[in-house]
């Protein structure tokens, strides 16, 4: 699929091919040790909600991409451009082929537009706040010029800064957060929050979900917590009636 859009203001002209199978990927490696870990503890509650993983592209370092004419530029030729998010996550895409496997994502060609993407800041600045798209396309252009992601999230777990942006009147414009500091995200319906604590091994600043009704949506581990707690509880609820009905003169006989 190639539907052309054209941006008066910067001259742009976008496609949605497919990338090409001998397309070479950027292998860049991971900047920072906690980024992976802050990718996975941002989809592991998802998964407990059918609504929010049916159909969806959930991904970390995955190549986004769209095909971008930049008459400004020192060559007006279409070229291919990729960008891989921390975090992305897009609902419904197309089915794909389980056999093959799946390196990239065009939006319009394979499903909808993200419908948030994140960066994880390390320590020193990449390109998620460039807006350069002359010799080469910065992240910041890319999603809010080109893809038109509705939510851009920045967060940098060092010293807990979260920055979320939404789409208005085509610019990336700073949101600020409730009343218990946390960001509604739409395409998801959560909230999105700083939590400190301890997963994984790391002890540290942590991205998190909220549901409409502030509940914490949990990790895997905590919901097992949490059994084991509910578990002892009645445990322990239903020894303290079996005390007060021997008090009481009712024996209750053990079962096997």
């Amino acid at each position: 699929m190639s539907v052309a859009i054209k941006n008066p203001k910067t001259q742009l002209t976008i496609t949605w091919p497919l990338l090409p199978e001998d397309f070479q990927l950027p292998d860049d490696p991971v900047e920072d040790e906690s980024q992976p870990l802050l990718a996975a503890a941002l989809r592991q509650p998802l998964t407990e909600f059918p609504e929010l993983i049916q159909d969806a592209l959930i991904v970390s370092n995955f190549a986004l991409c769209a095909g971008i004419s930049l008459p400004e530029a020192a060559t007006d030729e279409q070229r291919t451009i990729c960008k891989a998010p921390d975090w992305m996550y897009v609902k419904p895409v197309n089915p794909h082929n389980v056999s093959q496997i799946r390196r990239s994502y065009t939006p319009h060609t394979e499903g909808t537009i993200p419908q948030i993407v994140m960066e994880f800041l390390s320590e020193t600045y990449g390109e998620e706040y460039s807006v350069e798209f002359t010799s080469r396309v910065g992240k910041w252009f890319f999603y809010e010029r080109a893809i038109k992601v509705p939510t851009y999230v920045i967060f940098r777990a060092k010293t807990a800064r979260l920055e979320v942006y939404a789409l208005e009147s085509e610019r990336y414009n700073l949101q600020q957060t409730d009343e218990n500091g946390r960001y509604w995200i739409p395409g998801l319906d959560l909230f999105l929050g700083v939590w400190e604590g301890t997963h994984e091994g790391r002890t540290g600043c942590w991205l998190r979900w909220w549901n409409a009704a502030g509940e914490l949506l949990l990790w895997s581990e905590e919901r097992t917590e949490q059994e084991r707690q509910r578990a002892d509880r009645e445990s322990q609820r239903a020894q303290r009636l079996a005390e007060k009905l021997r008090q009481a003169g009712i024996e209750l006989d053990d079962e096997e």
